[in-house]
């Protein structure tokens, strides 16, 4: 299990999410690692950064739950940082979403610039079935990027939508086959890259910027109200339920 970076070309570089066994679930150590990774892919001389997961199975299942779940403020400054939440980055990201999006991977997407899928891949946020609070950034960037009653529905029905959906709500550019999925984001960011990258990087710093700011700015409010649904007995009924494959009993 890794977050593996690699040099396409000279201005472009794929980032692997390589978990297969867990669905490229993330432990904590690879949530370190992938913040790390933009720390560097952020001071280096990419253009164009590509991001997808290993296999075929799934692009990020989100969190690892059956390893740490711990989230004091300094974990979740690491994960908040791996999901880019509330870190400007200026370089552009593609998503070549290989499978199953969900959790904390649907939350990493969202700090993706442009998003094709392959046709069987499905999109959710789980979280409040197993009584878990999103705080991975979808309770703001999700109402900005497919508008309120999308997100609402996602948040709070915890149901996974189809490829097609997704790309009829906005929430990816476009669905591919399987075998097109990688050539689509190579060439994409070869379109990319072979711009200005001062113009490019600075059209992605305004942006991110000010989505940043606008995370940052709830940030105390997302760690109250996590700290608040971890406290609670549904919490654990939830972890376990999840952790045993059965439904929870919130009674």
């Amino acid at each position: 299990m890794e977050i593996q970076v690699q040099e396409y070309s000279a201005h472009i570089v794929i980032v692997t999410i390589d978990h297969q066994p867990r669905r490229n679930a993330m432990t904590r150590q690879m949530v370190a690692e992938l913040a790390a990774v933009w720390d560097r892919l952020e001071h280096s001389h990419a253009r164009c950064i590509i991001l997808t997961g290993a296999g075929e199975r799934a692009f990020c299942a989100g969190a690892d739950m059956s390893g740490d779940l711990s989230a004091d403020p300094e974990m979740a400054r690491i994960v908040n940082h791996a999901l880019l939440k509330h870190h400007p980055f200026s370089k552009p990201i593609i998503a070549a979403v290989n499978g199953d999006c969900v959790a904390g991977g649907l939350e990493l997407l969202l700090s993706t610039d442009i998003r094709a899928t392959v046709p069987h891949a499905r999109f959710g946020l789980p979280e409040v079935r197993w009584s878990i609070y999103p705080f991975g950034g979808a309770t703001v960037k999700l109402i900005q990027q497919i508008g309120y009653v999308h997100a609402m529905e996602l948040l709070l029905t915890a149901t996974l939508i189809d490829a097609t959906t997704a790309a009829q709500i906005g929430l990816v550019n476009r669905v591919v086959p399987t075998a097109g999925l990688m050539p689509w984001a190579m060439e994409t960011a070869e379109t990319i890259a072979a711009n200005s990258p001062t113009a490019v990087q600075a059209v992605k710093q305004q942006i991110s910027t000010t989505i940043a700011e606008q995370a940052l700015a709830r940030e105390a409010l997302d760690q109250a109200l996590g700290d608040r649904v971890r406290a609670s007995p549904d919490f654990t009924e939830g972890v376990m339920a999840f952790r045993h494959k059965r439904q929870p009993n919130y009674s």
